[in-house]
């Protein structure tokens, strides 16, 4: 059997942590060598994040004791800036999230000018979106208002900091206690950013926001959109990210600032199971034809009503295809669908299901089924 693959292992191993002590043997009198013994010696039993804050434990002793020295430390010890030429997906290692977790430990009460410095170069390293957190949550007028001036920075790492360390649901990160909404202004400073690793942030923040006022995030979309700052391309892009969820849910007027009708007029002429009457574990085709009188954006979902142990119904929704029906063209569209045995987040019980065919978040027609064991 093959080794199951550890991510923690993948991230912070005698390797990683020897690159990380020859970056500080630069520092006069830093033992690289007995750093990294204590380092590794210590993963077992250490979950990912814990295995920073123990990197931190053992990085800690061998710096200065007052933290503007240490902050110095951290810079000079620091390798170079990530590639400024990319656009995207280059996110850095986190073996150099340690200079972010020593400055909250060291510099958030204190030290706070001299920390947010650390962590404008740090960010350039490894994201710091979650050590910008804290300094957010104690300090929020004066943090927001460097991350007003970070979202002009020319380092696109930094600008996304911006976003990214103040989204309202960010995995694995602390909660965040300003206002949802704070952000928006900074936000609409990113929006028109040339690059796609802060585009992408921006959109994933608002995709949050939209569960929390969806009249704002649509408000605010519109805005951008009629400032035309944005390539449209990329404003398209960035506007169907941030509305994902309020398409999934159905929402007319995300659709509408799509481009897809509610009351478009599309015809179902085929919705079919293959096989008809599905078993748990089995993977069957959904089929489904659409045509219309005239050209028609078309955003085609469907769900399924899951019978639960309980007797009552959950729907979940699948996302099938984005698309145009042209008239005397149907649109046929094909889905495999995995009634998974095994899966994790819920378990399938047999009986009557069904499944409701969405076009442009409308329900068009419904298919009953038996799922067998």
């Amino acid at each position: 059997m093959a080794e199951r693959f550890s991510l923690k292992d993948h991230l912070f191993n005698a390797e990683t942590i020897g690159q990380l002590a020859g970056e500080f043997a630069t520092l006069p009198g830093f033992e690289a060598e007995a750093f990294a013994a204590e380092v590794v010696g210590g993963f077992e039993g250490r979950e990912l994040l814990e295995r920073l804050e123990w990197i931190a434990d053992c990085l800690e002793p061998r710096l200065a004791s007052d933290f503007p020295t240490m902050a110095d430390q951290l810079e000079t010890a620091m390798p170079e800036r990530l590639d400024p030429s990319l656009r995207d997906d280059d996110f850095g290692q986190f073996i150099h999230a340690v200079p972010g977790i020593l400055a909250v430990r060291h510099g958030l009460e204190a030290h706070r000018e001299r920390a947010l410095d650390l962590l404008e170069a740090a960010t350039q390293r490894f994201s710091m979106e979650f050590y910008i957190r804290p300094f957010l949550n104690r300090w929020t007028v004066e943090t927001l208002a460097r991350l007003s001036d970070w979202a002009e920075h020319g380092n696109y790492h930094v600008r996304r900091l911006v976003s990214e360390g103040t989204r309202p649901r960010l995995p694995w990160a602390k909660n965040v206690r300003i206002a949802p909404l704070a952000p928006l202004p900074l936000l609409s400073k990113l929006h028109a950013d040339p690059t796609r690793y802060v585009t992408r942030s921006v959109a994933n923040h608002m995709n949050d926001l939209s569960r929390i006022d969806a009249d704002a995030v649509l408000g605010t979309l519109a805005e951008w959109k009629a400032e035309a700052r944005q390539d449209a391309a990329e404003l398209h892009w960035m506007t169907s990210h941030a509305l994902r969820t309020l398409v999934k849910q159905g929402d007319a007027r995300a659709m509408a600032m799509l481009g897809y009708a509610a009351e478009a007029q599309v015809t179902v002429d085929r919705l079919v199971m293959v096989p008809e009457r599905p078993a748990i574990g089995d993977r069957v085709v959904v089929e489904i034809a659409l045509s219309a009188a005239v050209e028609t954006p078309v955003l085609v979902d469907y769900a399924i009503g899951f019978l639960r142990p309980s007797g009552k119904v959950s729907d979940k929704v699948f996302k099938v295809k984005q698309g145009v029906v042209t008239p005397g063209e149907p649109l046929v569209l094909r889905k495999t669908q995995v009634f998974k045995g095994d899966a994790t987040t819920y378990a399938l019980v047999a009986g009557p299901h069904v499944l409701s065919l969405m076009v442009n978040g409308v329900v068009r027609e419904r298919l009953g089924f038996e799922l067998r064991r």
